[in-house]
């Protein structure tokens, strides 16, 4: 009797002992029911020595750690408010630019092809310098007929300037090329021909 007595203290000891040992980490990925990478967390010992740091998961949180996480949260956070500041300018200019395509037009003014989402990627690109991917452009359909569109650029969430598409016959374009005394280069500069799309 006197053997099962020790053991049971020692037992009894051991899970106090294990339920009172927490240690700190910091997440590195996302753990499920744990929190998101970033979070400062006290888990059991066990759990932390055994499963969390062997796969990686988490990182202990010593003095130095926690500084090197602040600091990572300042930079991200002075990335995010960067990259909203260059989304916000890009968006202005968006808001600003016009772009005209002459196209061949048949007759009843039916257009010879469309001006579709690349042609306008390809124009910004070419007259305003703006490198912006073809998925961003709002366009459902490509534009089939004469007239002046708004079509929306998708630049972030919650942020969806509007450009001016106008779309005028070669026609139309070469006569108010001539009236108002434009030199070609300039003409071209000004109009870009949408080729023709069947």
């Amino acid at each position: 009797m006197q053997s099962q007595a020790p053991l049971t203290a020692a037992c009894v000891g051991w899970a106090e002992e294990g339920a009172t040992k927490q240690m700190k980490v910091i997440l590195l990925h996302d753990v499920p029911g744990l929190g998101q990478p970033g979070d400062v967390k006290d888990v059991a010992n066990g759990y932390a020595r055994n499963y969390l740091l062997p796969r990686q998961l988490v990182t202990a949180a010593t003095a130095s750690q926690l500084a090197n996480l602040r600091d990572r949260v300042a930079t991200a956070q002075r990335r995010v408010a960067k990259q909203r500041e260059a989304d916000q300018s890009l968006a202005t200019r968006l808001s600003e630019v016009t772009l005209t395509f002459a196209v061949r037009v048949g007759q009843g003014e039916r257009l010879y092809g469309s001006v579709t989402s690349q042609n306008i990627v390809d124009a910004l690109q070419e007259q305003e310098g703006l490198a912006i991917d073809r998925r961003l452009i709002q366009l459902r359909d490509p534009l089939r007929q004469l007239g002046d569109f708004e079509v929306g650029v998708r630049i972030a969430q919650g942020l969806e300037p509007k450009i001016k598409v106008r779309v005028i016959s070669s026609q139309a374009a070469a006569s108010e090329g001539a009236s108002e005394g434009e030199s070609e280069g300039e003409s071209e500069a000004s109009t870009a021909e949408a080729p023709a799309e069947v």
